[in-house]
C-alpha cells in the first residue's frame, strides 16, 4: 500500500495552534473522522488515546505517529498536522513535537499497520524532510511533500537491492 494515498489536502493542516498533546490528538480526531461518514470523532480519539496510554508515539526529532484501529473501518485513513508551536508529548528524546501524522486503521490489519508504520518511520528519519514540512506555509506544500516522499520512500522499498 502506498501510504500517499491514506491522506487527502482536506486532511492536512498547516500552522495549528494548540496548546497541549490532548488538544493535538483531538484535532487529528476530528480530521480522521471527516474521512468517513460511519467514524465518529470521540471513538476515534479514544482509539488514538488508547493507543497514547500504552507508551507515546512521539518518535524524537518533534515527530509523532499517533495511530489507532477501528472496528467497520474498511481501508486505513491519515491525517497530518503541523503545529504553529511543540508540545509536549512525552517523546522518547523529551522534545516537543510539532509534526503529527496519524493513521488509523481497520481492527483487523495487523500486517498492514505495522508495514504504513515503518514507513512513516523511515520518511520522517530524513531531518531534511522535517525542516521542509516545518517551513511549509499551507496545507497544499505540506501535501505535496508528505505524498513525494512517502511515493519516494515505497519506490526504494519495491526496488531490488544491487
Amino acid at each position: 500500500m502506498n501510504i500517499a494515498d491514506l491522506l487527502s489536502i482536506q486532511r492536512v493542516v498547516c500552522g495549528a495552534q494548540v496548546a497541549s498533546k490532548k488538544r493535538a490528538i483531538e484535532l487529528l480526531s476530528q480530521l480522521l473522522a471527516s474521512s468517513n461518514e460511519s467514524l465518529i470523532q470521540v471513538e476515534v480519539f479514544e482509539s488514538l488515546l488508547c493507543r497514547e496510554r500504552l507508551g507515546s508515539t512521539g518518535l524524537g526529532h518533534g515527530v509523532a505517529i499517533p495511530h489507532g484501529r477501528m472496528a467497520g473501518l474498511t481501508e486505513a485513513v491519515a491525517a497530518f498536522v503541523q503545529l504553529g508551536e511543540g508540545v509536549d508529548y512525552d517523546s522518547i528524546d523529551q522534545q516537543p513535537v510539532d509534526l503529527l501524522y496519524a493513521l488509523l486503521v481497520p481492527q483487523e490489519a495487523t500486517d498492514a499497520h505495522l508495514q504504513i508504520l515503518a514507513s512513516l518511520a523511515e520518511i520522517f528519519k530524513d531531518p531534511d524532510l522535517r525542516e521542509r514540512l516545518r517551513q511549509a506555509e499551507t496545507a497544499e506544500e505540506l501535501h505535496a511533500l508528505l505524498t513525494r516522499s512517502s511515493i519516494e520512500e515505497t519506490s526504494h522499498a519495491e526496488s531490488p537491492l544491487i
